[in-house]
């Protein structure tokens, strides 16, 4: 039943954005673009925080138009920062934590815009990668650890943005082209060619790039640093041939291939095998 009402509501708002395109193009693409960065679920209130964030030491950060909150274990001078993706939150590293923290480093992690604790209700990688921004300018981390959309702010980030503490990254399930996430939101409305175009021309106006150029298969040429990435053959979510275009744009990137775990990636061994590269 709740699958029905989803494909009902889906359609629904997709068949009045078709209809409103053709007499307020703007305001369609405006409203599509709001129904596409806005979270409906990940986000926290303080009465109601996971086990795993409870009595963990935060800190709030100015980020501009918001306020983004950090969770910070602590260890020694080495520092792993923590990147959560699309509609969840810092508790999702609860399985991780205790491996990391086997190393002995200080472990900061932090809420995208519009999640967990974090001010916002507009999400993107763009301005995920400012957020991220703020913290690494705190906290000079050596480690990034990003999974699924902030696998793809990572990569983003470490292209666009100055780290000279980064040494190593790891990315989990992350999407490689913009044009793919854009073309399935675009198959879930059920959005006419000329929805999708003015959308397209919404984005681009945006960030001043054309979508397709949007790749983190293209930005991950430029990486040196090591990498890891993980990337499950089941994943739903994102797919596999994302991991690859990755891996394979990255020089000096490990790629590891899983089955049966699907996007979240949860597993010992892979745990194990992010511990091992990290070599802390």
């Amino acid at each position: 039943m709740k699958k029905l009402k989803y494909f009902l509501l889906t359609k629904s708002i997709g068949l009045g954005l078709n209809f409103k395109v053709y007499f307020q193009p703007k305001k369609a693409a405006s409203i599509a673009y709001r129904l596409f960065s806005e979270p409906r679920r990940g986000q926290l209130t303080e009465n109601n925080l996971p086990e795993i964030l409870q009595n963990v030491p935060s800190q709030n950060f100015d980020a501009g138009e918001h306020f983004l909150k950090t969770y910070i274990w602590e260890g020694n001078s080495t520092v792993i920062l923590l990147v959560h993706g699309w509609e969840s939150n810092t508790s999702r590293w609860e399985k991780l934590l205790p491996y990391l923290q086997q190393t002995g480093s200080t472990i900061i992690a932090l809420d995208a815009p519009g999640h967990g604790l974090s001010g916002g209700t507009e999400f993107n990688v763009i301005k995920y990668a400012a957020y991220i921004d703020v913290v690494v300018k705190q906290y000079k981390p050596n480690v990034l650890i990003g999974h699924s959309i902030g696998g793809a702010a990572c990569i983003y980030h470490h292209t666009h943005f100055q780290n000279e503490t980064l040494q190593k990254m790891v990315i989990l399930g992350a999407p490689s082209e913009f044009q793919h996430i854009l073309q399935n939101y675009v198959k879930l409305l059920s959005l006419n060619n000329r929805m999708k175009k003015e959308l397209e021309t919404h984005f681009s106006n945006k960030f001043n790039m054309e979508i397709n150029t949007f790749s983190s298969s293209t930005f991950a040429k430029e990486i040196q640093i090591p990498g890891l990435i993980v990337h499950d053959v089941d994943d739903d979510i994102v797919s596999f041939g994302d991991g690859q275009k990755i891996a394979d744009s990255w020089k000096n990137a490990n790629f590891i291939q899983t089955k049966g775990l699907g996007h979240s990636l949860h597993d010992e061994k892979v745990y194990e095998k992010i511990a091992a590269f990290l070599g802390l």
